[in-house]
């Protein structure tokens, strides 16, 4: 809960520096373009559950995961361009990044408590349990001395409620975006525009 408090604050005191009007701008471009970001996250995790039995799907999981970075640097210059007339400050720019994967983090919260609540029906665990505890996955789980934490992790896992594992998912992905919000905002940061005479 601290990190979510941490973000309202950091937004607030930004917020301070800006009108109101381009606040209300930020959070509706962050908005939008969180949404649709949160596709993009949810499709990643519709592939990593699918992977569990088709390692194509699993490898098209890892591959949405490593984009939506990208995407979301592509977003930030878009808003930057189209929005701010191709001039972002460094923290602007972070501070809609931020937003941008706090709104798609919710989305994201919302589609994976959906599922573990009324679609998956123990297949996650039993699936994990049975490749544990298969001879290839118990000779490989011993080679590294990992048994116990193993056995602990399912056992943790089989305790999760469905608000557990959306919680979870929601504090990764905000803080994914705080950690990429520094790369993506240099990155994307313009102080002035390049005339060309």
């Amino acid at each position: 809960m601290q990190i979510f408090f941490f973000i309202y604050k950091f937004i607030r005191t930004f917020a301070a520096e800006m009108t109101p009007e381009e606040y209300i701008q930020l959070k509706a471009f962050a908005r939008q373009d969180g949404a649709l970001l949160s596709l993009l996250l949810i499709g990643s995790f519709a592939c990593y559950i699918q992977g569990m039995t088709n390692p194509l799907m699993a490898m098209t999981a890892v591959l949405l995961i490593t984009i939506s970075p990208f995407y979301a640097a592509n977003r930030l210059r878009h808003f930057r361009d189209q929005a701010r007339e191709g001039i972002i400050s460094f923290l602007r720019g972070y501070a809609y990044t931020a937003l941008l994967f706090f709104y798609a983090g919710v989305l994201l919260a919302a589609a994976v408590f959906v599922y573990f609540n009324f679609i998956d029906d123990g297949f996650l665990l039993s699936h994990l349990t049975s490749v544990v505890h298969s001879e290839e996955g118990h000779r490989l789980v011993e080679a590294y001395g990992m048994e116990q934490q193993m056995n602990e992790s399912i056992k943790m896992m089989a305790e999760m409620r469905p608000i557990d594992y959306a919680v979870n998912m929601l504090t990764l992905t905000i803080t994914g975006g705080l950690l990429l919000g520094v790369p993506i905002a240099a990155s994307t940061r313009r102080n002035k525009l390049n005339v060309k005479n």
